[in-house]
């Protein structure tokens, strides 16, 4: 059983910078694509960036170049390195693992959500 643990959210003034953790701490292997959705009030839930086991990183475009996804396998840690951070960035971030399953499908899990908040 994944069991996603996210923490270092908070509150941060414009043009500052966090870092989100997310460890599984269910101990479990094999854990294909892990990655971070935000959502603000109002707006649909939105892919930040990802990262797969192979090393592939994706990030949206609304934060390329500000934000960066790095991860640990052997701790089945995911990290968001969030700079230059802007009012829009404001939102709830969610990390999500997808594991592989027996029928070749996958099994996402997510995380418990984190805080960001960006004053002007």
């Amino acid at each position: 059983q994944v069991q996603l643990v996210e923490s270092g959210g908070g509150l941060v003034q414009d043009g500052g910078s966090l870092r989100l953790s997310c460890a599984d701490s269910g101990s479990i292997s094999g854990i294909n694509v892990m990655g971070w959705y935000r959502q603000s009030p109002g707006k649909q839930r939105e892919l930040v960036a990802s990262s797969d086991n192979g090393g592939n990183t994706n990030t949206a475009e609304s934060v390329k170049g500000r934000f960066t996804i790095s991860r640990d396998n052997v701790k089945n840690t995911v990290y968001l390195q969030m700079n230059n951070l802007k009012p829009e960035d404001t939102a709830v971030y969610y990390c999500y693992a997808d594991v592989p399953r027996a029928d070749l499908r996958f099994e996402r899990y997510w995380g418990q959500g984190t805080q960001v908040t960006v004053s002007s």
